[in-house]
């Protein structure tokens, strides 16, 4: 007969598995970035700018074969790009099609129109112009994230703030953004520290308030850290002059092809744009 895991224990189990996905998903996101791909022989500013032109007509577009073509782009990008179609089936296409659906999924009982449909058992009728709705909704947030993703995944965490400065976002905002991603990860693997830590001295099985007694100190504790860390970086980077602003060493400029490229995007944009109106 298989030995039972105690709750307590797949509890840690599960979060420490959690934190190791996180971190498994941030290393293929970097060797995705050093890759030889079309994307990533791009300007960021202008991946960042295409890939806003693109999402911008995918989302106000008004029809299905517009924005079906824009994902069919964003798929051949992410073909070009050397990013597995296996990532995004897994961690993009099934989890914001679950997501969105769930939101979507009143749409077609709730709004006014031909009724086509009987739900059996329920009874619940349903229309075409709730459908409708429904498979916009669906189809944009799945085109509009697909290409942020391509954006992230070809493109360094530091390149891409560096290239939203050029939308004027506010330096603290882009600091944020930057610090947050550098030091999230040492706090996952301080958090990764502490459930091992924890699941080496546990004998037996926890009662489920002695779970939530655990699970409420361990959070306390890393809160605490995270204030502690946070304060001594500042005052680090303070000392060493920084006062916000991002800075490459290796601060590249754009190239002819990058030009045509941004125009190829333009392009597109404008076309989609004016197509799907």
């Amino acid at each position: 007969m298989a030995n039972r895991i105690p709750r307590g224990r797949g509890f840690l189990e599960r979060t420490t598995a959690s934190f190791v996905d996180a971190l498994e998903h941030t290393f293929y996101a970097e060797e995705t970035a050093g890759a030889d791909g079309l994307l990533q022989r791009i300007h960021p500013r202008v991946k960042l700018l295409g890939i806003l032109a693109l999402i911008v007509p995918a989302a106000a577009a008004r029809s299905f074969k517009v924005i079906g073509s824009l994902f069919i782009l964003a798929v051949l990008l992410a073909a070009l790009s050397q990013v597995s179609f296996g990532v995004l089936l897994k961690r993009v296409w099934i989890a914001v099609l679950l997501f969105t659906g769930v939101i979507a999924f009143p749409a077609p009982f709730v709004t006014e129109g031909r009724v086509i449909g009987r739900l059996p058992w329920l009874g619940w009728t349903f229309t075409s112009q709730g459908l409708v709705s429904a498979g916009y909704l669906v189809l944009r947030v799945e085109t509009a994230t697909t290409l942020c993703v391509l954006l992230v995944l070809t493109t360094p965490w530091i390149n891409v703030l560096k290239a939203l400065r050029v939308l004027r976002v506010p330096v603290v905002m882009v600091t944020i953004l930057g610090m947050t991603y550098r030091y999230v990860f040492l706090m996952l693997e301080t958090a990764h520290d502490m459930f091992e830590s924890r699941r080496s001295r546990m004998v037996g099985e926890l009662t489920g308030s002695e779970r939530r007694r655990v699970a409420a100190a361990s959070a306390g504790v890393l809160m605490s850290k995270t204030f502690d860390l946070s304060s001594d970086v500042y005052l680090a980077m303070q000392s060493r002059g920084f006062r916000g602003e991002v800075y490459l060493l290796d601060e590249s400029r754009m190239q002819r092809f990058d030009w045509i490229i941004l125009a190829g995007f333009t392009l597109v944009s404008a076309t989609a744009f004016w197509w799907g109106r």
